[in-house]
Parts: C-alpha cells; sequence; structure tokens
C-alpha cells in the first residue's frame, strides 16, 4: 500500500480519516467479538479470580506492547516522537485521573471504548452514557471543566522526574523488556486455553491487541508523506469522541483526521460483527437508579479520562504500549478504583442492605 499515491488522491486530511475508519472498524468488530473489557477484567481479578476476561484483556495488553516494540526495533516507529514521550506529561493527573476514571467505568459498567462497541449492538443505556462522557470530556478539555481539570494536572509532572519513559527511568533494557512482554503473551495463551475462551475469542483479542501497533505504524507512516505535520498517536476514546461531537457541531470539513474517523470506525465495526453473528438487540434502562448510576460513571469517565490524558484503552493499552510512565499509573490508579468502587457498590452496600431488609421483615410490627 502507497500512503503518498493515496494521499495525493485523497488528500493528507480524509487519507487520515479513512485509515482512522479502518483501523476503528477492526477494533470495533474483534472487540465486540471478544468481548474485551478492561471492567471485566478488572472485577474478575477483584473477587479472586483470574478467569476468561482476564485471559482476554492479557492477550489484548501483551499483544498491543510486544507489536509497538517490534515495530519500534524494525524502525518503523519511534516513540519518542509521541505525545506521551515528546512532552511533559502530569503525574497527579495521571494518579487522580484514574481514580476517577476507574470509578465511573465500573458504575457505567464499562469504559469508553466498551460503551461504544455496546452502543453499536443496540444497547440504549450505553449510547446514552457515551454520549454524556462525550460531553463531559468536551467540558473537560474547553469547557467550564477545564480550570478544574488544569488545577488537577499542575501540582506534579514528569518534569520534575525528568523523563516520562518507564524503561529510561528504570534502567530495563528493552531487550529484556521484550522478552518479559514475549513471556507474559505465551502466559495469557496458555490462560485463554486452561480457561478454555475458544479459539475464535482468542483470535479475536490478538487482533484487538493488534490494531495498536498497527494505529502507530499508520501514523507514524503518514509523518512522512503528508504535507502538513501530522501527530504521531495510536487508539484512545476520551479525546476522539469530544473532537467527534464537535464535528457535528462545527463547519463542515473543519476537523477532518484520524480521530474523527476512529470513532465512528468502531461503531460501523461492532454494529456489522454483531449483525452477522446475531447479536444486535436494543436494550435500555432498567429504571431511574440504574439510569442515574449509568450517567454518573459515563460523567466521571469523561473528566478523568480527559483529566489523566486516556482512558482504558488510550493510557492501558495504547501509553503503556511505548512504556509513558503516566500511562502505567492511570492504568494501576484505574485497577484500585475499580476493585474498590466494585466492593462498595456492587457487593458491600448491596449485602449491608440485604442484611438490614432481613432484619426489618423479622421484626414484631407493633
Amino acid at each position: 500500500m502507497d500512503l503518498a499515491l493515496i494521499a495525493d488522491r485523497f488528500g493528507d486530511k480524509w487519507t487520515l480519516l479513512i485509515g482512522g475508519a479502518i483501523i476503528g472498524a477492526l477494533f470495533g468488530a474483534f472487540a465486540q467479538q471478544s468481548r474485551f473489557c478492561l471492567r471485566a477484567a478488572a472485577i474478575e481479578f477483584s473477587r479472586g479470580r483470574i478467569g476468561a476476561k482476564m485471559a482476554i484483556w492479557l492477550i489484548v495488553f501483551a499483544t498491543a506492547i510486544a507489536g509497538t516494540m517490534a515495530l519500534a526495533a524494525q524502525g518503523l516507529f519511534t516513540s519518542t516522537e509521541a505525545r506521551q514521550l515528546a512532552s511533559p506529561q502530569s503525574l497527579s493527573g495521571a494518579a487522580i485521573g484514574g481514580l476517577i476514571f476507574g470509578t465511573g467505568m465500573v458504575l457505567a459498567r464499562g469504559c469508553s471504548s466498551r460503551l461504544l462497541v455496546l452502543s453499536a449492538t443496540g444497547n440504549l443505556r450505553a449510547l446514552l452514557s457515551g454520549l454524556v462522557f462525550a460531553v463531559v470530556a468536551q467540558a473537560s478539555l474547553h469547557g467550564f471543566l477545564a480550570p478544574v481539570r488544569d488545577a488537577l494536572a499542575a501540582p506534579l509532572t514528569t518534569l520534575s522526574i525528568g523523563s516520562n519513559d518507564l524503561l529510561v527511568l528504570s534502567g530495563i533494557p528493552d531487550q529484556l523488556a521484550f522478552a518479559l512482554v514475549v513471556t507474559g503473551l505465551l502466559a495469557s495463551l496458555a490462560l485463554a486455553a486452561w480457561r478454555k475462551i475458544g479459539i475464535w475469542k482468542t483470535v479475536a483479542a490478538f487482533a484487538v491487541g493488534a490494531c495498536i501497533p498497527l494505529a502507530w505504524w499508520f501514523t507514524n507512516a503518514m509523518t512522512a508523506v503528508a504535507f502538513e505535520p501530522v501527530r504521531l498517536e495510536a487508539l484512545s476514546f476520551t479525546g476522539p469522541s469530544a473532537n467527534t461531537l464537535m464535528l457535528f457541531l462545527s463547519e463542515p470539513g473543519s476537523m477532518i483526521d484520524f480521530d474523527v474517523g476512529l470513532v465512528p470506525g468502531v461503531f460501523i465495526g461492532a454494529f456489522l460483527a454483531a449483525l452477522v453473528t446475531g447479536e444486535l438487540e436494543l436494550q435500555g434502562f432498567e429504571g431511574g437508579d440504574s439510569m442515574r448510576r449509568y450517567l454518573a460513571g459515563a460523567a466521571l469517565m469523561g473528566f478523568g479520562g480527559m483529566l489523566a490524558g486516556g482512558c482504558a484503552v488510550g493510557a492501558g493499552v495504547t501509553g503503556a504500549s511505548i512504556f509513558a510512565l503516566t500511562a502505567w499509573v492511570t492504568l494501576f490508579a484505574i485497577w484500585i478504583a475499580a476493585a474498590t468502587t466494585d466492593w462498595v457498590i456492587d457487593r458491600k452496600w448491596p449485602a449491608r442492605h440485604a442484611k438490614l431488609d432481613a432484619l426489618t421483615v423479622g421484626t414484631p410490627q407493633p
């Protein structure tokens, strides 16, 4: 594929949009088929079980990192030119934003990418939650929540430690890191086989992870052929969701780039996958309490993802694939918050109310 010819034919911006849409469609289709979901994996792990959901997430995670490192080793990608490593990042924002995002992820029963995939299959809860997520993300980027985001991001940045590259800071050689990642990938494949998730789901999870290095390769290749500067990036859903929302509120053609092709691409890919496999089904809210929970979670994810500089995919997989310290901080914060929120909201609180209800029922009435 000669990107230079395609860019000459369609223009740089439209080539970026088409590439984003194609990669997004692949991600959406395979994410829908594999049931890739960080929330599901985090809850499964927090409840003391390492099962199919954890295996799928680990395959995606390890594949993304191994593929990205292989690209860099072949000279097809330079990670230091990515935003996460090329400019100072907020450590305080990563930690606080990750905690907020992880809390919202459990409340909304899915991260931002999972909501997008589910909405394409007919889940109206996910669709409305995704819209709230995008609105709050935009408000956190350029709206009334931006000053709050800036205040939380300012106290501690990577300038204070001199780098955001985890391998540089730790002194771990690239070769050793790659060997560890490949070992992790093989272990995740063994776990998938042990948990009997099936060949198709395993392949689909592998394909989801491969979308990350594919996006790195594509945007890196576009930097060499585009006339205008192109941002080196892979997959994320906080900023792109906000940009896609603004696309419908702006002058036509004013916001054409990789990001605004990605989100519709994921939706289309997930829809087609669900259509082919007969998994399209309209689903709505189950009452006012459910609706409040989903929308509150979506709002928390919108602000937390923008504060952290990435979502469960943008920081938790894409940023981690280039060993950006802030991405790993965000990822760990998401896991901690998800486990805590699940324990408090979905396990401890219902158990307490059930106990109180049982005591009330058993109390003699006057």
